[in-house]
């Protein structure tokens, strides 16, 4: 038997940073940009995000805290996610910066907003995909003892999708090539997803 820390979640971790986000790591980065009610942009990083369905195509993720995102979401009914690459990780983590909700992520971080079809919020337009979603759930996560917490999952069915071209082969998206990163759990940890990292798994069917 292996030598194994373990610990109850209620007595702490005793280590020097919690494990819990790199062990269920590396995640899909939600970078999520939101307009709030008075037309003011805003975009945001989340690593606790995934396709949650795919038919409807339904995403999510979850903040900690009643975040402008939340808020715009729920006042407008929309969202857009936008994959976050390694050429846009220092700006993706310049979007995470606690600013007021007067102001616009897109000009802190320097980035090009281009406008969506069928929502109000903006994308990021040197993203290699954009996801365009309408809210269908905000909910109030709570805990096994039936305690609110102050996470809030909101979920958003997919209603048009931007690819650039470039990453389409064949008319097959190419996940690596976009290189997309992912929170990999540690203070500062991302992973990087390449060619090198993608290997094919043919599903079982029944016999």
């Amino acid at each position: 038997m292996s030598d194994t820390h373990f610990y109850r979640v209620a007595d702490g971790h005793g280590l020097p940073h919690n494990p819990f986000k790199a062990i269920v790591a590396p995640r899909p980065i939600g970078w999520i940009s939101t307009v709030s009610a008075d037309g003011v942009p805003n975009l945001a990083p989340y690593s606790f995000f995934n396709a949650l369905s795919d038919t409807p195509p339904i995403v999510g993720f979850s903040s900690s805290g009643w975040k402008d995102s939340v808020r715009n979401a729920e006042a407008t009914g929309e969202f857009v996610y936008n994959v976050a690459t390694a050429e846009l990780a220092a700006r993706m983590n310049a979007t995470a910066a606690p600013l007021p909700p007067d102001v616009d992520e897109f000009v802190e971080a320097g980035l090009a907003a281009a406008p969506s079809r069928l929502v109000r919020a903006p994308r990021v337009a040197d993203s290699p995909a954009s996801l365009e979603c309408r809210l269908t759930q905000i909910v109030r996560m709570a805990a096994a003892d039936g305690r609110e917490t102050d996470s809030w999952l909101v979920l958003g069915e997919v209603v048009a999708v931007h690819i650039d071209r470039r990453h389409l082969v064949d008319g097959i998206y190419q996940t690596a090539a976009a290189r997309p990163i992912l929170r990999a759990g540690g203070r500062a940890d991302y992973a990087e997803i390449g060619p090198d990292s993608m290997f094919r798994l043919v599903r079982p069917t029944q016999a």
